[in-house]
C-alpha cells in the first residue's frame, strides 16, 4: 500500500472517469492532489465533469507512472513496458466547506509548486472555482517494475 500512496502523491496527472450523459464513460485528465484517502481537484462551476458528478457521484480514477522500456531483439514477446498505476473507485462530491476548499486548494499548489512563492488565493478566482473531493472507497494498484529477462 505504501508504493500505491506514494504513487498518488508524486503522479503528476490522474484520469478521472465519470458516466456520461450519453451512458458512455468519459475520462478527463486533471492535475490532483492525495490526502488522507481523498482525491482532490478543482474545476470550473460548470462543465461535463460537474454534470456528470451531480447525475452519478460514482467515479473511477487512476493514476500511473512510466519506468521504462525494454526493446525485443528476437521476437516482439522480449519487449515490455515498465510502470506503476492505481486504479480507484469512489464517490465524488463538491466541496463547500470554506475551510475544507482553501486545504485543498492549498494542498494542490503545494504539490505542483513546492518551493512556495504563489501568494494568496484571490476572491474573484475562488467564485469561479469548485473543488472536487473523491472519498475513495477502493484502491488498487499495479505494476511491472521487474527488470528481469
Amino acid at each position: 500500500m505504501d508504493a500505491v500512496i506514494d504513487l498518488l502523491r508524486t503522479a503528476h496527472v490522474g484520469r478521472l472517469g465519470t458516466a456520461g450523459k450519453d451512458g458512455y464513460p468519459m475520462i478527463k485528465p486533471l492535475n490532483f492532489v492525495y490526502d488522507a484517502m481523498r482525491i482532490y481537484f478543482h474545476s470550473a462551476k460548470e462543465g461535463e465533469k460537474i454534470e456528470d458528478i451531480a447525475r452519478d457521484n460514482r467515479v473511477c480514477f487512476e493514476a500511473d507512472a512510466p519506468a521504462g522500456y525494454r526493446e525485443a531483439h528476437s521476437q516482439p514477446c522480449e519487449a515490455t513496458y515498465y510502470y506503476q498505476s492505481v486504479i480507484i473507485k469512489g464517490r465524488a462530491s463538491i466541496v463547500t466547506d470554506e475551510e475544507e476548499r482553501l486545504h485543498a486548494l492549498t494542498l494542490l499548489m503545494d504539490k505542483y509548486q513546492p518551493g512556495g512563492g504563489y501568494g494568496s488565493f484571490r476572491d474573484d478566482k475562488l467564485r469561479i472555482t469548485a473543488v472536487i473531493r473523491i472519498d475513495i472507497e477502493e484502491m488498487k494498484g499495479k505494476e511491472n517494475i521487474s527488470r528481469s529477462a
